[in-house]
């Protein structure tokens, strides 16, 4: 397993990151979950992420009770907020952030969260109130330090350009072959700010492992055949795209590696992903997925995966 810095926080991340969107407390249950979590740790893997959303809470209790006994500095734990906990529990006061901040460490049962991630832009909080609250939560020493997921550049610029206030090391776009937008203005604004992509759906939900054949039923252990877990990967099940991603197989073969690997490898070509975060929910997956860490493949390979994709 390779490491890279996360921004300019000093803190070296795995890689490859193990997620817990649609998996872990919600389609993935808790002995499935923590033995994925153990082979993480066996693959080398230190970053972990999950939000207060997942599962509303459900993903943070697996992970806390997973991870007990675990020595503390030996991960890098992330977590998020923003959307409902309940009807009125949502977004990023100054008040949501202190109240979601103590019940996330509650949860995970640790006394400070690496990263703390902003999980969506907050259009009705004034965005001087949420950098000076995640201020706050650092100089307290419940929060190493800050991020945000799928901000919009203009949302960057403002929070960076709020006085006196701890600077974001990490972003959180969507991010894969079958999904680029961040490469046109999200990545070059980051990378010279010293924050750091933490990319989710690096394998397009799935998609890019080539397991969906088109005008075929997805397997029914995939996450497309889950009722839990399905919803969000209906966009990508085209056949037209699912066609495309089938020619990718002899470029993975050439590289030597699987697609998933291929793909993942494809992301982290990027020199501002710090980390790709996967999503698994049977260990010899995780084993593969942090295969791809380290890999070295023609970069010919790579334009003519894209360009197939296109």
């Amino acid at each position: 397993m390779q490491f890279r810095e996360l921004g300019d926080s000093g803190i070296r991340v795995s890689e490859i990151c193990l997620g817990s969107w649609l998996t872990y407390g919600v389609g993935v249950e808790a002995d499935a979950a923590r033995a994925c979590l153990d082979r993480a740790f066996d693959e080398g893997i230190n970053f972990i992420d999950t939000a207060n959303i997942y599962g509303k809470g459900a993903a943070e209790s697996v992970l806390g009770d997973a991870l007990t006994g675990r020595a503390r500095d030996s991960y890098v734990l992330a977590t998020k907020l923003f959307f409902p906990m309940t009807d009125s529990d949502k977004g990023l006061s100054a008040a949501q952030i202190d109240k979601q901040l103590d019940a996330s460490l509650k949860r995970l049962k640790t006394d400070y969260i690496d990263l703390y991630q902003c999980h969506r832009y907050d259009a009705d909080t004034p965005i001087d109130e949420t950098m000076e609250a995640l201020s706050r939560a650092v100089r307290s020493g419940k929060v190493r330090t800050i991020g945000f997921s799928e901000w919009s550049p203009q949302n960057i610029r403002d929070a960076l350009a709020v006085p006196g206030t701890v600077k974001f090391v990490s972003s959180q776009p969507q991010y894969s072959l079958v999904w680029r937008r961040p490469e046109a203005e999200i990545i070059p604004l980051c990378a010279a700010n010293g924050i750091s992509q933490i990319v989710w759906s690096p394998l397009g939900q799935g998609v890019l492992t080539g397991k969906y054949q088109p005008s075929q039923q997805p397997p029914a252990d995939s996450r497309a055949a889950s009722a839990e877990m399905g919803g969000y990967i209906s966009r990508l099940m085209d056949d037209r795209l699912l066609t495309a991603v089938q020619q990718l197989k002899p470029l993975a073969d050439e590289a030597g590696c699987s697609m998933a690997q291929f793909a993942l490898a494809w992301v982290l070509r990027e020199p501002n992903v710090a980390s790709a975060i996967i999503g698994a929910s049977r260990p010899d997956q995780v084993s593969d997925n942090a295969a791809a860490s380290g890999l070295t493949i023609d970069p010919a390979l790579f334009a003519k995966a894209e360009t197939i994709i296109a």
